[in-house]
């Protein structure tokens, strides 16, 4: 199993299209071939954080996700309105 933990950080003046679009990407993914886990949050104290948890069978359907079309329309459209930090971790104990 593949963990990846998504940080995005908004720029403030497009924060609603990227919280739009980011929310379009959780119930398809979640029915894509090796997910396990897709959770999209928000940041108590900063509305412009947003973490994804996932959960992913290998990293071939992640990279399958990252292919996909929804992905790439999301991430098109919001292009130049974030800051992105990605971790893929595997469970140690």
């Amino acid at each position: 199993m593949l963990t990846v933990i998504a940080k995005i950080k908004a720029n403030l003046d497009s924060l609603d299209l990227v919280t739009s679009e980011l929310h379009k990407l959780v119930e398809p993914t979640r029915k894509e071939k090796g997910c396990i886990d897709y959770d999209l949050f928000r940041d108590n104290d900063d509305p412009s954080i947003f973490l994804f948890y996932e959960n992913w069978e290998n990293s071939d359907d992640l990279d399958a996700h990252m292919g996909s079309n929804h992905f790439l329309e999301c991430f098109s459209k919001i292009q130049d309105m974030f800051q992105l930090e990605v971790n893929k971790v595997t469970k140690i104990c």
